[in-house]
């Protein structure tokens, strides 16, 4: 096994910072999430290995040597009443959301209404809670 070189974990790094977000193409690992799971980059250890946040609730390293991965550019996370959602574009989370908007009343309108506003200016993390000012 190499080391990387500080340069080489630079480079991994700056091509996936924290929050990025992938999807898994294939991983020969039986704790591994199934293929098309997607997750959040939470950090590059010093191995260059990928520390995540899968959507199943695994937190299974990425192994950039072994593994194969997919980058999702237009990749998105939403927080609604605590529950973490990853998703593969904007549009579909945006669609979900002004659905839920027009099917809903009160606080979860509310809700939805503060996700959606967010995922409309771009945000890459999407909630419904406030944030004490």
């Amino acid at each position: 096994m190499k080391i990387p070189s500080k340069k080489e974990l630079d480079l991994i790094r700056r091509e996936y910072p924290v929050g990025t977000i992938i999807e898994i193409q294939k991983m020969d690992d039986s704790q591994a999430p199934p293929v098309g799971t997607l997750g959040e980059v939470i950090g590059c250890d010093s191995m260059g290995d990928l520390l995540m946040r899968w959507s199943t609730g695994s937190s299974l390293k990425v192994i950039l040597s072994e593994d194969r991965i997919r980058k999702l550019k237009n990749g998105v996370i939403t927080v609604c009443y605590g529950q973490r959602e990853y998703w593969k574009s904007r549009k579909e989370a945006a669609d979900y959301f002004l659905e839920g908007i027009s099917a809903s009343d009160g606080s979860e309108c509310e809700r939805y209404s503060k996700i959606y506003a967010e995922l409309i200016c771009g945000k890459k993390v999407c909630s419904d809670e406030y944030e004490d000012l």
